[in-house]
């Protein structure tokens, strides 16, 4: 049974790749009254709309692409938070007995982000056509990962799509408050790194010169450090374009093999969980995203193994994706999930003891929702926590960069006075 599963996810993944591409047409023409008429249609060419418009009954009299809004870089992108408060509004329509078709227009009429808006009409040509929701999300797979997409799938099947849409939005507005977290842990870090090097090249460029002059006069032998701190500031200033040429190239290749090479960012994620601190967030908030993920496609009706895909995915670094797709085998296997998980030798006990309890109870989407709450929360006092260190951190740190040249350049000055008196 997971063999066809996996093959025919397979056959709509080449379905999908294989479709032509489809764009939106206005057209105008003349319908069988004589009336003048206009509109908009989705299609593959011009010959297709016209094809279209005539078997309607319409005389095409002009039909162009439209310019699509999605493309239009003066516009603001559509992200994460977008899709998140989409997916909410969603929800509180259906749940209110909004049929879906007039969901999408109002969202869509109503939105501030003409991409949004262009992207919303995309999708409701779709289903107003009567492809399902699911189907009509599938093109969008920028937009909408396969978690989304199995998710509204198999509300449309246990036409439970106001529930599911729930889940999802709630699934989307945690993830994004999580993935905010991380990137106020790592900004910090990354923020005093840069200023300690902008405060070291700009004291080398500019303010050793001014000492150097002032020592040329002594015609005495400088201090080891005092001499280091010279040598260094000629270098930076005959060759500071190597300098520059180098940070460009690493950021270039660093980038280049994270896209190409899986094995360079597996590398990564490992080495990015040992850093103090740091690690310890990540750690937290993989599992904050595992649970998370997991109890929320075993609540829609997801089976587990095909929720154990989707969360090792949603995990966010290699060393859970990994860990968890060796859990999945292991459950299809016939092993119970606790007991998978305890022989990964990667979670912690609390998180497997109430995996155990769920399975036991028959609840484990809640006890996996309570786990994330758990994690979400110890993410955001770390968080919290790392912001109030950093602050003194960067102060000792730039302090000490500043004052241990300033102490390298006036060690002569001192020398001399001591020669002088």
């Amino acid at each position: 049974m997971v063999t066809a599963t996996a093959k025919k996810k397979s056959r709509s993944k080449k379905a999908i790749k294989h479709q032509p591409k489809v764009f939106l047409y206005e057209w105008k023409g003349v319908n069988r009254l004589g009336q003048r008429t206009s509109g908009e249609l989705k299609g593959a060419s011009v010959a297709e709309i016209r094809s279209v418009l005539k078997s309607q009954g319409v005389t095409p009299k002009g039909v162009r692409k439209k310019a699509s809004p999605l493309f239009n870089l003066r516009q603001p992108n559509i992200n994460a938070m977008d899709i998140a408060m989409m997916t909410r509004q969603i929800a509180t329509m259906l749940s209110s007995g909004v049929p879906l078709v007039t969901a999408l227009q109002l969202i869509a009429r109503g939105h501030e982000k003409i991409k949004m808006r262009e992207l919303l009409n995309l999708i409701l040509i779709d289903v107003e056509s009567g492809i399902p929701f699911s189907d009509a999300l599938k093109p969008h797979r920028r937009y909408f990962d396969e978690l989304y997409v199995d998710l509204v799938a198999a509300g449309e099947h246990s036409g439970a799509l106001d529930v599911v849409f729930d889940r999802i939005a709630i699934y989307k507005e945690k993830a994004e408050a999580l993935k905010s977290k991380i990137k106020k842990a790592m900004f910090y870090p990354s923020a005093v790194t840069l200023v300690a090097i902008g405060v070291t090249v700009l004291l080398l460029l500019f303010v050793v010169p001014q000492f150097e002059s002032i020592f040329e006069g002594f015609g005495a032998e400088l201090p080891a450090f005092t001499q280091m701190i010279v040598d260094t500031s000629r270098w930076l200033q005959s060759s500071w374009y190597y300098f520059v040429i180098g940070i460009v190239l690493f950021t270039f290749i660093f980038i280049k093999s994270h896209r190409k090479s899986q094995s360079f960012r597996d590398q990564v994620d490992t080495n990015i969980l040992r850093i103090p601190v740091i690690g310890d967030i990540l750690h937290k908030a993989a599992m904050a995203r595992f649970a998370r993920t997991l109890a929320t496609t075993f609540a829609a009706g997801v089976p587990l193994i095909d929720g154990l895909e989707s969360a090792a995915g949603a995990s966010g670094n290699a060393v859970y994706r990994i860990a968890l797709l060796k859990v999945r085998q292991e459950v299809m296997s016939g092993m119970q999930l606790n007991v998978a998980m305890r022989t990964a030798n990667l979670f912690p006990d609390m998180l497997i003891q109430m995996v155990q309890i769920g399975e036991e109870a028959g609840s484990l989407d809640d006890m996996l929702n309570k786990v994330a709450n758990i994690f979400e929360m110890q993410v955001d006092d770390a968080v919290d926590g790392l912001s109030t260190l950093i602050e003194p951190i960067m102060m000792v740190v730039i302090g000490t960069i500043v004052g241990g040249m300033i102490v390298g350049m006036y060690l002569p000055i001192f020398q001399l006075g001591e020669v002088i008196g």
